[in-house]
């Protein structure tokens, strides 16, 4: 397996793993159970997971009203997009 294929799979994970939790952060939101925090869902976006965290956030209508993820996540996904486009040759 060579390292694009490595990367891709990687990406894949990280972004379900974000999907899935902001739909788990919601579930437990609505019933009043232990959260994840804010930090953790930034922070799967960062490390990749921006696209599942967006895509999260529209579907399950979650953090839609705060700014940190109404505009930092497109803000996160734009860093992304002009650091592949810096680092690609």
């Amino acid at each position: 397996m060579n390292l694009h294929s490595l990367i891709m799979y990687y990406l894949l994970a990280v972004n379900v793993v974000a999907f899935a939790a902001f739909g788990i952060d919601k579930y437990k939101a609505k019933r009043g159970l232990w959260r994840i925090s804010e930090a953790t869902l930034l922070l799967l976006a960062v490390v990749g997971g921006s696209i599942g965290a967006l895509l999260g956030m529209r579907i399950w209508h979650h953090k839609t009203q705060h700014a940190k993820f109404r505009y930092g996540l497109p803000l996160i996904i734009l860093a992304q997009i002009a650091l592949i486009y810096y680092l690609h040759p």
